[in-house]
């Protein structure tokens, strides 16, 4: 979580187990009881002691291999699932402590979901399929109308308002789901593996769209995904899950520098770091005088510079930030070290 910034969604010590009455089993379970030990007692542990903050307008990127309890865990947050303990935090509001109608309407109101199915309603055009969250919610039929033509509009795919989804490819029928999910206007946005069905430049241009709408509405984003090269994209922080354990939560160049745990480090070793780490981690006290020298942005990656470092002789490069001030210097040898001195 960024210093200062608004805390919008707090999970602390979550547990989420499947099996015969969960929760009497969990308040008995012996000190030191490990993932395996659970499981033989007939007992899944899908979520283990998840604790994680997401703040107003951040995107954190939750992934690990399949089992390892990223959907289970959104799921928790948007109290799909009850959990078996702990306490999450949505807006101020203790869920589990929320009826049923409270949770009903925080959802209406906060929370915007899209899964994997794209989950159109076939008989229903683009524009009814993007009006129906809020035809529930009986909004006024010119109003939401005015409303999913805005949405439509905003994914680009104005002029299909009355196509069905069979005459729309697979990328179009996933703006058409991110629409409907924009409709209500929600603060907290969870999309659980949005992109992984579509084909490989389909999804590079959803990642792109994705973006775009990111940079306009500023939601706060839990985003599933198992594809690295989509974390890296897309996170502000990545959370990396291991048999429902968060193994790490951290920013992208601190999970590629800096692992945790062996798994992420394994996770993650393949992973080119240049193309990952930005300037603004490499920056280091100037020891001679970099007046003349021409700057470098802090939130450039080292790849990016690849070709300045090669051709530049400077030992030290100044480096700015965002308003164009000088932050400190990047040191040529260590950032041609993380270029050249990483696997092939």
């Amino acid at each position: 979580m960024a210093d200062g910034s608004e805390t919008v969604i707090s999970c602390r010590d979550v547990w989420k187990l499947f099996g015969n009455h969960p929760e009497r089993y969990f308040a008995s379970i012996p000190s030191g009881h490990n993932f395996d030990d659970i499981r033989n007692d007939g007992y899944i542990a899908a979520v283990r002691s998840a604790s994680l903050e997401i703040s107003r307008g951040e995107m954190l990127v939750i992934m690990g291999l399949s089992g390892s309890g990223k959907s289970t865990l959104v799921r928790c947050l948007s109290r799909l699932l009850e959990i078996t303990a702990g306490e999450v935090i949505v807006e101020g509001n203790d869920l589990s402590a929320l009826s049923e109608k409270e949770l009903i309407e925080l959802r209406r109101s906060k929370m915007g979901m899209v899964f994997q199915s794209f989950g159109l309603l076939p008989h229903r055009t683009v524009l009814n399929n993007v009006a129906f969250p809020l035809e529930m919610r009986g909004q006024d039929r010119i109003e939401r109308r005015k409303r999913a033509l805005e949405m439509i509009e905003l994914v680009g795919l104005t002029g299909r308002e009355d196509y069905y989804p069979r005459e729309l490819s697979g990328g179009q029928q996933q703006r058409v789901g991110i629409a409907r999910s924009l409709a209500i206007e929600p603060d907290i946005w969870f999309l659980d593996e949005p992109f992984s069905a579509l084909d490989p430049l389909i999804r590079r241009e959803m990642q792109d769209e994705f973006l775009r709408l990111q940079g306009i509405l500023g939601k706060s984003i839990v985003f599933i995904t198992h594809d690295f090269d989509e974390a890296l994209r897309l996170a502000d922080r990545i959370a990396i899950m291991k048999d429902g354990l968060i193994e790490q939560c951290d920013k992208p160049d601190q999970i590629v520098l800096n692992p945790a745990t062996p798994y992420v480090a394994k996770f993650t070793e393949e992973i080119e770091k240049s193309r990952v780490v930005h300037v603004s981690h490499l920056v280091a006290e100037p020891s001679g005088d970099i007046a003349e020298m021409e700057p470098v942005s802090a939130s450039a990656t080292v790849r990016s510079l690849a070709r300045r470092l090669i051709s530049d002789a400077s030992e030290e490069l100044p480096v700015v930030d965002e308003q164009g001030a000088v932050i400190g210097v990047l040191k040529r040898q260590s950032a041609l070290e993380l270029l050249y001195g990483e696997r092939s």
